[in-house]
């Protein structure tokens, strides 16, 4: 499941945490980074400029014209 989540996630790409810790917010795909264990991770950059860092499990991605 990691490898789909890692292919379908690109850096510069619009994201909505939808799980763990930073559930509800949203950014931008910075730094995505497989560990040994094959977890995916990866830095979010909020519009304030906030960093996080997640699991790409945890994330969808915000498909451009896709408004809410």
């Amino acid at each position: 499941m990691q490898a789909a989540a890692q292919a379908r996630i690109k850096d510069g790409d619009r994201c909505q945490v939808v799980g763990g810790t930073h559930a509800g917010k949203s950014g931008t795909v910075r730094d995505i980074h497989t560990s040994k264990t094959g977890a995916v991770t990866i830095t979010v950059v909020q519009d304030s400029g906030v960093r996080f860092k997640t699991l790409a499990k945890n994330v969808t991605v915000e498909r451009p014209g896709t408004a809410r």
